[in-house]
């Protein structure tokens, strides 16, 4: 068993082949997967995938690129949406300081509000991070999530090892992504190898950062199983044992998906 913590199945680059990405994550041993919005009109869509297919569940937030044009008063929508039953997190919201689409503030006022709205709902959150370590760890330190089990995690972790601990610390888990199958991408493996076995997610934020041997390619949720045999490769674990380990860990931290009995098959 396999589960794609993050995944845009969404994004127009499925469009031609949904089904059949689906069915391939399938028969990979894909068993769910979590699609993050990016902002209010994209809520909806990753909703409307969560109703087509079994195993796939949706996250409802505004990412820190949406939020140029932030109002208050989305919270209140999104606090309606996230009373779907498919709905399993706050996502995908967080600070990215490499775009450099939405002010900073304006980035910071956003992520506060939906780390309140999650806590308000008791609902994890799955956190991007992009060249914005340190006002993301201090953000989280200082949010309503705090001492709170299983408050999230930081999506695709590419931070160093002082962001990781402070993170963990917080009680928060962290998700690979294609990246550690690369050539060059040592650091980042010595970072995932240290990860205690329950704070450690596997993703692939398709269609973005696919694994080898497919880089280069679209990513799809059939590839996280290259990262799973990776990571297992390189914490001296069975790839089995691993998948099971962070298929675990995913539904604990999403709960929403420890209640369900769908599998990812195609079509509900």
């Amino acid at each position: 068993m396999l589960v794609d913590t993050h995944c845009h199945l969404d994004f127009d680059r499925f469009d031609a082949d949904r089904d059949a990405v689906v069915a391939r994550a399938a028969d990979a041993g894909v068993q769910q997967i979590i699609v993050p919005a990016l902002d209010l009109q994209n809520c909806r869509t990753v909703l409307s995938l969560a109703e087509k297919y079994e195993g796939v569940f949706a996250a409802v937030g505004v990412h820190p690129n949406s939020s140029a044009e932030w109002q208050d008063s989305w919270i209140g929508v999104l606090r309606d949406l996230a009373q779907h039953p498919k709905v399993v997190a706050i996502a995908e919201i967080g600070l990215d300081y490499y775009w450099d689409k939405s002010p900073k503030n304006v980035q910071q006022r956003a992520l506060g509000l939906q780390l309140e709205l999650a806590a308000e709902l008791d609902l994890p959150v799955i956190i991007h991070n992009r060249e914005s370590s340190a006002d993301v760890i201090a953000m989280l330190a200082d949010s309503p999530l705090v001492g709170r089990e299983n408050p999230g995690v930081l999506h695709s972790f590419s931070g160093d090892w002082d962001t990781a601990v402070a993170a963990l610390d917080l009680g928060y888990y962290l998700g690979f992504t294609g990246p550690v199958t690369f050539k060059k991408a040592d650091e980042l493996r010595e970072i995932a190898k240290k990860v205690p076995d329950d704070r450690i997610l596997v993703e692939t934020d398709a269609p973005f950062l696919t694994p080898h041997p497919h880089r280069g390619k679209r990513n799809e949720p059939a590839y996280v199983a290259y990262v799973a045999e990776r990571l297992a490769q390189e914490r001296g674990l069975e790839t089995a044992v691993f998948a099971q380990q962070t298929s675990e860990n995913a539904q604990r931290l999403f709960p929403v998906m420890s209640q369900s009995d769908h599998s990812v098959t195609g079509n509900q």
